[in-house]
């Protein structure tokens, strides 16, 4: 007797469906085969004439008096199923499982069949039974499959909890039908699970974790979100037979997801700037339309201003400002104020109570008969005719200090708020809290930088007979700080002016400080005349004893002095050249009429604050109608940070230099700088105002004391040439003593030089000595020394300067009256 090798026919194991080989044997009631099937050959190695007519024991490897023959025999229930070992036939035991049947009985008695499977195998089987038995009716994946027409045919219990009502309403539906509006939530599939469905049919490609949005029809009010995966299904002979869905309602983790890369989006984007305004416009930017369909964010006036809130007095909504709001729709018909003003909530409000008590306030159903909102027509009527149907109220809290309130609403989005939204919007106002908060300190430390730098600046550049000037100082933005730009023009000795501008590293109040240290140490180095390589070399030694002070008060690591860079230069409107040096710092420009702008080759030194290198100077020529540019290197590096690039657009800048010089610095701010500098940028251009040669008169004098004489009478001549008789004695006094002083205590060569500007009258006398006079007041017996103290007398001002091979005395005395000057230049 024979048995099909596999196939699912039952065989005599109850209910079960078989998908294992099984090997029939027949016995008769004393346990002696009768009967022995090619598969329980196969199984045990025994051919049929091998087993035939002998006991069912001989062929066990039971334990002795427990041989399988009784047991088979006598059990009184029709079938039974049991584990025997059996002897195979070249040795080794096999376990196999044994399921007895009685037949009816024949005339020599009754007769068994039994069915006999690897004990392994018929737990796999076993096994697998229960896996299909949960999946049909206790998994929570659901599980449908849908025939080659691709419309319902099979749903486990899972799926079906979706469909309520019978299970026959949808059979021969289609997913689409089931789930209208739904949408796939992937780029790289069709826009419908029937189009994707169709192409898992014809190709046989597996689709694993497709999310896929829609709302069943067992929660049409709400959206779900599953992670759907499809594979083809297919008989023995590979036809097709549908395909299997199984879907897995991920819609809390979607959701869960969705606030943690909100969050995530947040800590991004939220205090990106330390910039206060942009703060809160990050705030509402992932607010809206992520969270709610329309946020408010209004902040203490104390804080929008850069003051430190008062902690003692909260829930003064009077104080509170709109800060800014955000819609899903452009034209805000949400908004009651407008930003910048100030917003008034009726008593008993969320907001008064939120601010009051630093407590959010949730109203999943806003109720618009609040009465609060029956004190605010405005708002409830705005309420009412969009449909606000949830209300959502979080304090901005910093620090134990409530700064402000953030008010959330939906009427678009049908979802009321949720616990999950409270503590979503919760950490995301936390978060945010701090960045205001840090915002709120940056502004008022900017500001108060900003004041300081401001004040150690020039306020207005003094007209100045050698040039005419204009500037530009432009602060770094908020996030940069403010740095230690400045720049300065400084009256010098005989109608000569000095240029400076400088560049301290760093930003913020130390940067600002220091920086006015060294203007005002550039004032007195200047004051006493040096050439610029000298009063770099004096300005490198002061950064440097800076640099060392800051070390010794802070050796924690605190910055102290670091450095700066500065461009020192004089410009003599008499010669018509500059001189100039600089440490760290980039080259003047010199803007032609007629030709290209110029970048002279002035020797760079080391930034100040280096020390142990020497500054040089070097001297260039200005031609009439031209300018010259200083600046900072923010001005350049702005450019995309591109040095030369930012060359090039100073040298555009500069062109037409014929052009007013307010015109000239506004289009170097619009073409070089961006709207927020990374960098303070200080600019400073000065259109030289040389001085004619008839207003100048030079003369060299002989080594002699006759030259005294000589001094006197070109004088003389001078000042009638110039219609300036009334100045006379007191020029020519003035004029004898200096140069007697100079050939009594100095070295030859002397030179006169007299020079006449609008309003004044320059006596100057140089000469080969280094040797600087100095004023006193002789005694009664003294024969000299009172040279000095009589130009001090007649003298507007006076003083001495040091040059390349020299000194030069001067002395300035005012003019009578206007009209007496020169004719313009």
């Amino acid at each position: 007797m024979t048995t099909p090798s596999s196939g699912p026919e039952a065989v005599g194991l109850g209910d079960e469906q078989r998908s294992f080989e099984t090997a029939a044997v027949m016995l008769d009631r004393r346990g002696v085969v009768t009967g022995w099937s090619p598969e329980a050959e196969k199984l045990l190695g025994y051919g049929a004439q091998e087993v035939l007519g002998h006991s069912i024991d001989t062929l066990t490897a039971q334990a002795e008096g427990q041989g399988p023959a009784a047991w088979l025999t006598q059990q009184p229930a029709s079938q039974c199923r049991r584990d025997l070992t059996f002897r195979h036939r070249y040795g080794h035991l096999l376990r196999a499982t044994v399921v007895r049947h009685r037949l009816a009985d024949t005339v020599s008695g009754p007769a068994f069949l039994l069915f006999l499977t690897d004990a392994e195998d018929f737990r796999a089987w076993q096994t697998q039974q229960a896996v299909l038995h949960g999946i049909t009716t206790q998994s929570p994946v659901g599980m449908t499959i849908y025939g080659p027409d691709l419309r319902v045919a099979w749903a486990n219990a899972a799926a079906r909890q979706e469909l309520p009502g019978p299970f026959a309403d949808y059979l021969g539906r289609s997913e689409d039908e089931l789930y209208p509006g739904s949408q796939v939530l992937s780029a790289q599939h069709p826009t419908t699970v029937t189009q994707l469905m169709s192409r898992v049919l014809s190709t046989g490609q597996t689709v694993v974790g497709l999310h896929y949005r829609g709302r069943p029809p067992s929660d049409p009010d709400h959206e779900h979100v599953w992670s759907l995966s499809y594979y083809r299904l297919q008989d023995d002979e590979g036809r097709s037979l549908g395909v299997c869905e199984e879907s897995v309602d991920v819609t809390d983790l979607h959701q869960a997801q969705r606030r943690l890369a909100l969050v995530n989006e947040a800590s991004v984007l939220i205090g990106s700037t330390l910039d206060l305004d942009r703060t809160v416009q990050e705030l509402a930017e992932v607010l809206v339309p992520q969270v709610a369909d329309f946020a408010a964010i209004d902040l203490l006036g104390d804080v929008l201003d850069g003051r430190e809130p008062d902690a003692r007095c909260p829930g003064r909504d009077e104080a509170m400002r709109r800060a800014v709001h955000r819609s899903v729709r452009e034209d805000l018909p949400e908004a009651v104020v407008t930003p910048g003003r100030p917003v008034d909530y009726p008593e008993g409000s969320p907001q008064r109570h939120c601010l009051a008590t630093g407590h959010p306030v949730l109203n999943a159903v806003l109720d618009l008969s609040s009465p609060w909102l029956l004190q605010d027509s405005v708002r409830s009527g705005r309420l009412r005719t969009l449909g606000v149907h949830s209300h959502l109220v979080v304090p901005l809290r910093a620090r134990g200090i409530t700064m402000g309130v953030a008010t959330l609403m939906r009427w678009r989005t049908p979802e009321a708020f949720a616990s999950d939204d409270l503590l979503l919007v919760e950490e995301l106002a936390a978060r945010a809290a701090v960045c205001i908060d840090n915002a709120r300190r940056y502004t008022r430390e900017h500001l108060s930088a900003l004041t300081l730098q401001r004040s150690l600046l020039p306020h207005e550049l003094q007209a100045h007979l050698a040039v005419e000037a204009a500037y530009r100082y432009l602060p770094a933005d908020t996030e940069a700080g403010v740095g230690g730009d400045w720049f300065d023009v400084l009256p010098l000795a005989c109608a000569r002016v000095g240029l400076v501008v400088g560049d301290v590293i760093g930003h913020g109040l130390h940067a600002a400080a220091t920086m006015g240290r060294l203007r005002t140490a550039v004032h007195t180095l200047a004051d006493i005349d040096l050439p610029p390589d000298e009063l770099l070399s004096h300005l490198d030694d002061l950064v440097q004893r800076l640099a060392e002070e800051a070390d010794a008060a802070h050796p924690t690591g605190v910055e102290g002095v670091v450095g700066a860079s500065c461009l020192y230069c004089i410009y003599d409107p008499v010669t018509r050249r500059a001189t100039v040096a600089r440490a760290g710092h980039p080259p003047p420009a010199l803007a032609h009429p007629d030709k290209a702008v110029e970048f002279p080759d002035i020797p760079v030194g080391p930034p100040l604050g280096i020390g142990g290198l020497p500054f040089e100077s070097a001297e260039v020529d200005v031609p009439d109608g031209c300018v010259l540019a200083l600046y900072t290197d923010g001005l350049f590096t702005a450019a995309d940070g591109d040095a030369d690039t930012g060359l090039e657009r100073i040298s555009f800048a500069l062109a037409h230099p014929d052009r007013p010089l307010e015109e000239i610095c506004d289009t170097i701010e619009q073409a070089l700088l961006p709207e927020r500098s990374p960098d303070d940028v200080a600019f400073l251009v000065a259109r030289p105002r040389p001085i004619a040669a008839e207003n100048v008169g030079t003369l060299s004098l002989p080594f002699d004391p006759a030259s005294v004489g000589q001094a006197r009478k070109v004088t003389s001549d001078c000042l009638a040439r110039w219609r300036l008789e009334d100045l006379s004695f007191s020029a020519e006094l003035i004029v004898s003593e200096l140069v007697t002083n100079a050939i009594r205590h100095a070295q030859a060569p002397i030179e006169l030089r007299l020079i006449r500007t609008e309003n004044k009258l320059i006596c100057a006398v140089s000469d080969h000595s280094s040797t600087t006079p100095h004023m006193r007041r002789a005694r009664l017996g003294d024969e000299g020394g009172r040279g000095l103290f009589l130009v001090a007398q007649f003298a507007l001002r006076w003083g001495t300067r040091s040059t390349e091979d020299g000194k030069v005395i001067w002395a300035e005395l005012s003019l009578p009256g206007p009209g007496n000057g020169p004719p313009d230049p």
